[in-house]
């Protein structure tokens, strides 16, 4: 099985510019394969069979980036181009977009090409990066990939994937507990309780609002506007990760303590 562990990494100045650069080849080469395949469809009805190495003579700053970077972009967009063929429900690709589209790549390990070494994370081209690596990579376990991504206030973060062999302990279950749907809470459980969920948003609502009235009316491209920008993506992450902190608690004391959780398999949007 495969198990991914998250870690934030803190670049210097310059591995900051390699990793910028790395995200724009990535999304760039990703929307240039994919408006090649749109434009091949529209003229012969064809699809087109693409890959990064063909547009590296004609931009020489491909190269400047991590190979497998661009090897990963191509791979998702053909299974995304793929699955829309097979299933059209699914919705056909869409070109990334700078500002919207969330800042990431994956590399793959090859030759210890990624590895943990003593606080810091090896990275192909950009090297030795620092990383808070709150807990240590089991000796057994492969490292097989790697994701850096960046979030809209800043901060980078590495999800280093693992792949290990899975020895399930078999038990008998003893201790079981029901949880169903409910509208006003997060759920109601099998045995009455129903654990109020915390609104973190609508406690932040208020400054969240005054916080991007303040964004609204700066000048675009201004240093003052970027900072607030920065300002409010912190207010929006903060939120983000108090909703995870929860429910990564909550569903922890379930597991703790009970054998078997049961659940309704119900599809809200039919409901709805």
């Amino acid at each position: 099985m495969n198990k991914a562990y998250k870690f934030r990494i803190y670049p210097n100045e310059k591995q900051r510019v390699l990793l910028a650069k790395t995200f724009g080849c990535v999304r760039f080469i990703y929307n240039k394969m994919l408006a090649d395949k749109i434009e091949r469809y529209k003229h012969t009805g064809k699809k087109l069979s693409n890959a990064p190495a063909m547009h590296k003579s004609e931009f020489e700053w491909l190269k400047e980036v991590d190979s497998l970077a661009s090897a990963n972009a191509w791979l998702n967009l053909r299974t995304a181009y793929g699955d829309f063929f097979e299933n059209p429900k699914t919705g056909f690709p869409k070109f990334k977009s700078k500002h919207r589209n969330k800042k990431s790549y994956t590399t793959n390990n090859q030759k210890g090409s990624i590895a943990s070494i003593d606080g810091y994370i090896k990275l192909p081209k950009v090297g030795l990066v620092k990383v808070k690596q709150y807990r240590q990579n089991p000796s057994d376990y492969i490292l097989k990939s790697a994701t850096v991504s960046q979030t809209p206030s800043g901060k980078c973060y590495v999800s280093v994937l693992f792949e290990y062999e899975n020895q399930i302990r078999q038990i008998e279950p003893r201790t079981f507990l029901g949880l169903d749907f409910s509208m006003r809470e997060l759920y109601k459980d099998s045995n009455g309780n129903e654990p109020a969920y915390p609104r973190y948003y609508r406690q932040t609502e208020q400054k969240l609002a005054r916080e991007q009235r303040k964004l609204s009316k700066m000048q675009k491209g201004s240093n003052n506007r970027n900072k607030q920008r920065i300002k409010v993506a912190k207010s929006h992450e903060k939120v983000a990760n108090q909703r995870k902190d929860f429910l990564r608690k909550q569903s922890r004391q379930i597991a703790n303590a009970y054998d078997c959780v049961c659940i309704e398999n119900l599809d809200m949007k039919a409901m709805s």
